[in-house]
């Protein structure tokens, strides 16, 4: 069984026990959050879709908020003397998907 959800803007496909890195999200770690966003869900063979998962949620257990690798950015213009180093770090929240409910 897995579901294709929304989480912060972003489509997930997550599964029982998977556990998933989405953009931060507002909890301490341990707490419990539902998403109630499921755009498909399989069952066995079977798809639900649209208005037929009306009251469908997936709920999930947040695990711990960190930040991503570097990325750098680096702007320059050739023969003007301009040269502008910038890094940065997402901010990442690990959640485990414990159930799907349809």
């Amino acid at each position: 069984m897995y579901a294709i959800v929304s989480i912060a803007g972003q489509q997930f496909k997550v599964a029982k026990d998977q556990h998933i890195f989405v953009h931060r999200l507002q909890g301490d770690e341990g707490a419990s959050i539902e998403f109630d966003t499921v755009l498909l869900a399989e069952n066995e063979g079977s798809f639900k879709l649209g208005t037929d998962l009306k009251g469908a949620k997936v709920s999930a257990t947040i695990l711990s908020h960190l930040k991503g690798d570097k990325v750098i950015v680096f702007k320059k213009k050739r023969r003007k003397g301009y040269k502008k180093k910038n890094g940065h770090r997402q901010q990442f929240t690990k959640i485990q998907i414990t159930g799907i409910t349809l």
